[in-house]
């Protein structure tokens, strides 16, 4: 008797993966448009819904990844081995990044003194110590690999709309909210 072959991520998976897609997105939108402000109470708030969304998404990454270990994705789809490797390698490269970027704006915040409090209510721990010079050393990594991490998801989403239109091999359809 054959074993049915799953053809579709999980619907964890899935609510996962739009819901970090969407966070991202509007986390790194938020961090572009707030860091030309000017200083002004409204900056503040921007850069706090920054922080919560960065904890957001670190938090959501760590379930994300454990999921992700715990539960077998779909076999490949069939393709050359250069693509299979450059699709993993992309996917690994994201998760990094993942984690990467709001431990990174953990560690500047920190660094500069600025406590997060997430969503206003918990209050979380210094990632380091206070220290200015620290802060402007760490500040535009967290910048570099927020570019970085916007870059492979753009070319997560071109791989996906090849796939759908070029190759015409379903594999939008693993990921799609309708089942």
């Amino acid at each position: 008797m054959n074993t049915p072959t799953v053809t579709r991520y999980s619907s964890v998976a899935i609510a996962f993966h739009w819901v970090l897609a969407l966070a991202i997105v509007g986390a790194f939108g938020m961090g572009v448009y707030m860091s030309d402000l000017p200083f002004s109470p409204q900056r503040l708030k921007y850069y706090n819904w920054h922080k919560w969304a960065g904890v957001t998404i670190l938090a959501l990454s760590a379930l994300r990844l454990l999921w992700r270990l715990t539960h077998r994705p779909p076999p490949d789809l069939p393709a050359p081995a250069w693509q299979k490797l450059a699709a993993h390698a992309t996917h690994w490269a994201l998760y990094a990044l993942f984690f990467a970027v709001p431990l990174v704006g953990w560690a500047y915040s920190s660094a500069a003194g600025f406590p997060i409090v997430w969503f206003g209510v918990l209050p979380l721990p210094d990632f380091v110590s206070p220290d200015k010079a620290l802060a402007e050393a760490i500040k535009p990594w967290h910048g570099y690999l927020a570019y970085a991490l916007a870059t492979l998801v753009l070319l997560h989403i071109a791989a996906a709309l090849k796939h759908q239109f070029i190759d015409r091999d379903g594999l939008i359809s693993r990921m799609s909210l309708r089942g």
